[in-house]
């Protein structure tokens, strides 16, 4: 059988957009799956390896690549041991918890010259490529709102780690801010933390924030988040220099909660599979490790948004 051979690591929520990714996209095919829970590979025996441990199936060899979808606090070792054994990794934002384990990877896959890839699905939406495409040859980018409104309880299921700051890095600011980041960064160029507003529920954790960036030449974002919304909300809205405005809404055409992800990973799985076929890590003097969209950059900007809130400054 042809195709790159993928395994996934982590078979939690996100997991089945990945699995349904790879027998979509062309010229790539689900080899191995790993997860500590075995009754999580039941379905997968006789077809594909199973592995209860990450470092046996990385030892087992027979892949060209791994995608990695675990709870956000395994993922520095995981993709770490992965880009020592060889294997280009695709891995599920956020790229680490803290931004010197994200630069840790960088410069691992650098050394190794090792494919890294984030996984930012937004990016990939329709609503938003078009939007991008809209923008050509528009007037400049004044400013940039990204809004994304979920429950987030509606979203975990079994994978409670999500509620836990320890094993997510925070609330809704490491969860969702690396995507709402990432749209901004897309349509206007890297940006700066200068103002937090964060909510907190009783046990500490953030459940609605709101974030003022701003951005080279004077552009200006403005990220809110919500944890605690009956229902979804995703969109983001860019005012141009001319004072007309531009939005997409990311669930357009995509009824029912979380239902646009699946268009998004093809997208996400689609772009892996072109850069390991274009002979992304292929040796030669002039390899610098492909980073995908800038994981650490997200993670810069988590970490300014929970500063500016220790520090007082609201938006």
């Amino acid at each position: 059988m042809s195709g790159l051979r993928v395994g996934v690591i982590g078979l939690g929520v996100i997991s089945r957009f990945y699995l349904a990714a790879l027998e979509q996209v062309p010229g790539v095919r689900l080899a191995a799956v790993c997860d500590r829970d075995a009754e999580l590979l039941r379905e997968f025996e006789g077809r594909v390896g199973c592995f209860t441990d990450h470092r046996e199936l990385l030892a087992t060899g027979g892949l060209d690549a791994v995608v990695v979808t675990v709870p956000n606090d395994l993922h520095l070792t995981i993709c770490r041991d992965a880009l020592r054994a060889g294997l280009p990794v695709c891995v599920e934002k956020p790229l680490a918890l803290r931004a010197t384990e994200g630069a840790e990877l960088a410069s691992l896959a650098v050394e190794r010259r090792v494919p890294l890839f984030t996984a930012f699905h937004r990016r990939y939406n329709a609503a938003v490529r078009e939007l991008c495409r809209t923008l050509e040859g528009a007037a400049p980018v004044r400013s940039v709102t990204a809004r994304y409104f979920e429950r987030i309880e509606e979203h975990v299921g079994r994978d409670r780690w999500y509620l836990d700051p320890e094993r997510c890095g925070g609330g809704c600011i490491a969860d969702n801010g690396p995507n709402a980041y990432d749209l901004l960064r897309l349509l206007a160029g890297p940006m700066r933390v200068e103002a937090a507003k964060v909510v907190r529920d009783e046990g500490g954790v953030d459940r609605y924030a709101l974030l003022e960036l701003s951005g080279p030449r004077g552009v200006r974002g403005r990220i809110e988040l919500d944890w605690s919304y009956p229902g979804e909300l995703k969109d983001v809205a860019v005012e141009l220099a001319d004072g007309s405005v531009l939005r997409a809404d990311l669930l357009a055409g995509h009824d029912g909660f979380k239902q646009s992800l699946w268009h998004e990973y093809v997208g996400i799985v689609t772009d892996f599979a072109d850069l390991l076929a274009g002979g992304g890590a292929g040796g030669g003097n002039n390899f610098r490790g492909f980073r995908g969209p800038d994981g650490v950059d997200a993670l810069r900007v988590v970490e300014a948004a929970y500063r500016a809130e220790r520090a007082g400054v609201r938006g």
